[in-house]
């Protein structure tokens, strides 16, 4: 046991202070930027970044605060966020991807291209999850949640980056609705550290990711050769649905739903009526983008 606190301990002090240089390194990041294209579309990533930032941050005083909260309250963040996530993906990332293969000298071949990229995107977005929660049980000094957000928010922020790199012009609803689950992701976070006696700042480290990758990814432009763009955008809404998919609020015993909700007899029953509460949170977010879509589109 004595062994474990050591482990948590350093791993909360390690990552606090790359939660830190992280913060500092995006406010660098930033300024190259503005200083280097200031025009307001070579902007929207580092907007982005930042409505991200401060969405998992200030998450996080509210998750330590609701450290006792039922888990009612993480089911419906998580089903809100991940249904606005599918539901922008399939409204604007995937149509976006095959749309593009239309300009190409062979609109049937480069379909199948943005159609490989999709299938891409969703393996390289499980291999990487499994993978990093793998080595998030080494003993490399970091807590696994913290590994796992940052996994996620580098590898959005790339989906970003290239999104807005290739086509500037997309208005910044798109970037928002990615970002959605930075709240929610956060504030589950904050409350298991919390809970289990560890510094809640290491989501700093997570809460920049989408910044360090997505501001040095929006240089790329990949918009020359409609089958490698139409890939790169079936690739970002793999990845991007992979991360969708993730955040389902998931009411299994063992999981992270189990865990907040601290229950033990009536674990089947409680349960059952969370399961509820996951398919209405999960069918009110989507619905929720699709009617914005309607009004704006």
């Amino acid at each position: 046991m004595g062994s474990t606190e050591s482990f948590s301990w350093r791993g909360v002090d390690d990552l606090s202070r790359v939660g830190l240089l992280a913060v500092a390194l995006l406010l660098a990041l930033s300024a190259a930027a503005l200083l280097s294209a200031p025009s307001t579309d070579a902007m929207k990533p580092v907007g982005i970044a930042w409505v991200a930032f401060f969405a998992m941050a200030v998450a996080i005083p509210l998750g330590v605060k609701a450290r006792d909260q039922h888990a009612k309250a993480l089911v419906w963040g998580y089903g809100l966020a991940s249904g606005a996530m599918i539901v922008s993906a399939a409204l604007f990332l995937l149509p976006q991807a095959f749309g593009l293969a239309q300009g190409a000298a062979s609109p049937a071949t480069a379909m199948k291209y943005a159609g490989a990229g999709v299938a891409a995107g969703l393996l390289a977005g499980f291999g990487s999850h499994t993978l990093g929660h793998r080595f998030a049980h080494v003993d490399i000094g970091f807590d696994h949640t913290a590994v796992e957000l940052s996994a996620h928010a580098l590898a959005a922020g790339v989906i970003i980056g290239i999104v807005y790199g290739t086509m500037p012009e997309l208005g910044v609803g798109l970037g928002l609705a990615i970002v959605s689950h930075k709240g929610p992701a956060g504030y589950a976070a904050a409350r298991r550290l919390a809970s289990n006696g560890q510094s809640p700042t290491v989501i700093l480290l997570p809460a920049t990711g989408v910044g360090l990758t997505a501001i040095p990814a929006s240089f790329l432009d990949l918009s020359g050769e409609p089958v490698v763009t139409a890939a790169v955008f079936g690739f970002a809404a793999g990845v991007f649905l992979h991360v969708a998919m993730d955040f389902l609020p998931r009411c299994e015993i063992g999981g992270e739903v189990y865990e907040v909700a601290q229950v033990s007899d009536d674990a089947h029953h409680l349960l059952d009526r969370l399961r509820v509460h996951a398919v209405g949170s999960t069918f009110l977010g989507g619905a929720l983008v699709f009617v914005a879509w309607l009004l704006v589109g």
